[in-house]
């Protein structure tokens, strides 16, 4: 694993930095592999991302969309990461649809749902022996460590056996990535803003910690790792 950490000015320098480093990532995919899978994440931070990535002319054919976890609602729920990233992005350009391969959640059922996505996500993958390798996976961090919907001392941090499996927030399930799978990522991106990620981050990124409790430290991806801070969040890093 080769691992980056990047302070940046502030979030638009943030953006900027993430939007750039994902400009390449798909580059050097399609030249060497003819497409760019990505697994999105939810939250406020990536929304700007997204709509610049919407500003861009790529090659829109070659270019796969995933999740790397669903909250359990309908597509149009508006807390839905799947709406999210189809209003500030993929809605606005030429992406074929079938190249967005969304989390099913309307099967009154969480963990037929996440089955049935582990099952398309096979289907695509077919050459993968024991996980698949995504170009790139984007995720971010909650103000208690976790990430995705990989919950601080939850079930779905034991699962080693699935692709997909169920988080848990508070008693509501959601879909989300394994971690082995998120760790055969060529690339993991986390993009962490707000001074409300510090305490978390001095944890995940300490040379010793407890990842059961802070989610986050179980990411160490057989690639690349970039954690790209804005200074709110990175100030205790750089006070180290």
């Amino acid at each position: 694993m080769e691992k980056f950490v990047e302070v940046l000015a502030d979030k638009t320098a943030l953006i900027a930095r993430s939007r750039d480093l994902i400009l390449e990532k798909i580059q050097t995919a399609i030249s060497q592999r003819g497409q760019f899978t990505i697994a999105l994440s939810g939250g406020g931070t990536p929304k700007p991302l997204y709509e610049a990535l919407a500003a861009e002319s790529l090659p829109w054919d070659k270019i796969h969309i995933f999740w790397g976890d669903e909250r359990y609602v309908p597509p149009q729920h508006p807390d839905s990461n799947q709406l999210m990233a189809r209003q500030a992005w993929l809605d606005r350009v030429d992406l074929p649809e079938t190249h967005i391969h969304p989390m099913p959640t309307e099967a009154d059922n969480p963990t037929a749902d996440a089955q049935a996505h582990e099952a398309q996500l096979k289907d695509f993958f077919p050459e993968a022996q024991d996980f698949p390798a995504f170009d790139l996976i984007l995720l971010g961090i909650g103000d208690d460590g976790h990430t995705a919907s990989l919950f601080p001392h939850t079930e779905a941090l034991e699962v080693r056996d699935r692709w997909v499996t169920i988080g848990n927030k508070d008693g509501q399930p959601r879909i989300t990535f394994t971690i082995p799978l998120i760790n055969h990522a060529r690339c993991v991106l986390f993009l962490v803003a707000g001074a409300s990620k510090q305490t978390a981050l001095e944890h995940i990124l300490a040379e010793e910690g407890d990842p059961l409790q802070y989610p986050a430290r179980f990411i160490q991806p057989q690639g690349e790792l970039y954690w790209l801070l804005d200074r709110a969040a990175g100030s205790v890093i750089e006070d180290r």
